[in-house]
């Protein structure tokens, strides 16, 4: 699992932001797709998807901390449960919960959740996710 940093953009190389505007030129609506978007802000589609999911900026008031996660849970009694259970004892308030129907066995589950009363980094909870059996993926999509 990663580590997360707040990092001052001055010191990252320039194709971090592009990436950061090309995302928002999708999320508001001004381009209809990532072709468009990484023609605009003057990178390919390749970088783009090579740093989507790794760069995020943080919400403006930073008072409400938010963040959204994926796993692939094995199709099997309890292990969604066993997720929630850990969430709710690290204290991350849960949100929305979606679940795609499993398909071989395994399904994919999204979480957005309040990490504002945390005690531990998000990503001891993701690196303790990890470790469940019947987790086979667990990544970190965004943060607010």
């Amino acid at each position: 699992m990663g580590k997360y940093y707040i990092v001052d953009s001055e010191i990252l190389p320039e194709v971090l932001d592009q990436v950061m505007q090309a995302r928002e030129l999708l999320q508001s609506g001004e381009v209809r797709n990532i072709s468009q978007a990484v023609k605009l802000v003057g990178i390919s589609r390749g970088t783009y998807y090579k740093y989507k999911d790794y760069v995020f900026l943080p919400s403006k008031g930073m008072g409400a901390r938010k963040a959204i996660i994926t796993l692939v849970l094995a199709h099997r009694f309890g292990v969604l449960s066993k997720v929630l259970d850990i969430m709710s004892f690290q204290k991350a308030n849960i949100i929305t919960i979606n679940q795609n129907i499993p398909i071989h066995e395994l399904a994919n589950v999204v979480i957005s959740f309040d990490m504002s009363e945390m005690e531990q980094p998000v990503e001891a909870l993701l690196e303790c996710l990890s470790q469940m059996d019947g987790v086979s993926c667990v990544r970190l999509d965004a943060v607010e």
